[in-house]
């Protein structure tokens, strides 16, 4: 059985980009294989975070898991800081990684570039051991994620590669696997920048009231042409906006050009609109339902006792490879 990992870090509100390019890549995934998905808290805590945020973020992260149709008798959804060998693994696989890697990585230099040198934490240059140590814990096959997270999954093969040269068959060489379709959602306000929980105007919220995720559709920018056509060079906004209502439709791009065809921005608009705040009703009202009751941390509970065991066969296992003395 194919085995898929994937986790999302509880540093901000959930937004439409989340459940397009994640959720609900999850949800359809979940009867092709086992499903493994983890609230990355030990990874939020790279930048100053309010401990009551990080821990309100982490149980709503999972009741809109549950909202958006990930059935907990499917998957195993866990808090990374509850597995202990995520840290312990992360503290030996940093020896296998090089700190010219990790200087390189995208997301290193993106989060640092305006920052003092003095002010960067050692979690932001390592978070990509972590991120490694997360994969392999599990004996992933396949690593859902964005366009921009493909460099994590990169050098942790690098690693698997480099470790297993020395050490035997020991890791598991996983892959990247990135949806197609809605991918990567961009901001309203920005079609340039993805949506990443930061943009008040530009960033949809899963608990957003319904007339202010109207408005933001309704108000996002565009260009001075009418014409609804994809073109994410020189028309971003649009397109954006045609790949949120494709991903919520299944409708193609080329269905949708049909569709619109000889019809102006507006009532373009005010379909993605009509879908969106549909689609984002039924799951606020599934959330509300999900919330008052003690699922939450029931399945959270499970699924720790199931990643701990799979994840301290794991750790013995490099423990062992490496020469760990371990007494019974």
């Amino acid at each position: 059985m194919k085995r898929y990992l994937s986790a999302i870090k509880p540093t901000g509100r959930l937004t439409l980009g989340n459940y397009i390019g994640a959720i609900k890549q999850f949800v359809s995934l979940m009867n092709d294989g086992e499903m493994i998905l983890f609230v990355a808290d030990l990874h939020s805590l790279t930048l100053p975070i309010d401990p009551v945020e990080l821990r309100n973020n982490s149980r709503n992260i999972v009741a809109y898991y549950l909202a958006a149709g990930l059935d907990p008798n499917k998957i195993r959804v866990f808090l990374q800081s509850e597995v202990h060998e995520h840290s312990e693994l992360a503290i030996i696989l940093q020896n296998y990684l090089y700190m010219g890697e990790l200087a390189r990585m995208t997301q290193f230099k993106d989060k640092t570039q305006k920052m003092n040198n003095e002010a960067i934490g050692l979690g932001i240059f390592t978070y990509p051991v972590l991120m490694a140590a997360d994969i392999v814990l599990y004996d992933t096959d396949y690593v859902p994620v964005g366009e921009d997270q493909v460099q994590h999954v990169e050098i942790t093969r690098d690693l698997v590669h480099r470790f297993n040269k020395r050490y035997g068959e020991i890791l598991k060489m996983p892959r990247a696997l990135i949806r197609q379709n809605g991918a990567r959602i961009m901001s309203l306000s920005d079609p340039t920048k993805k949506m990443s929980k930061s943009d008040p105007k530009g960033d949809i919220f899963l608990d957003d009231d319904l007339k202010i995720i109207n408005k933001k559709i309704m108000s996002a920018v565009t260009d001075l042409d009418t014409h609804v056509h994809y073109d994410e060079a020189n028309k971003p906004g649009i397109s954006n906006l045609m790949t949120i209502y494709s991903a919520l439709t299944n409708k193609s791009i080329t269905d949708i050009e049909e569709q619109f065809s000889g019809k102006m921005y507006g009532e373009f608009k005010k379909e993605v609109a009509r879908v969106v705040t549909e689609e984002i009703a039924k799951l606020q009202a599934r959330y509300q339902e999900i919330i008052q009751t003690g699922l939450v941390d029931k399945v959270l509970k499970e699924g720790k006792e199931y990643a701990s065991e799979i994840a301290a066969k794991t750790l013995k296992r490099v423990q062992e490879a490496i020469g760990l003395y371990r007494y019974e």
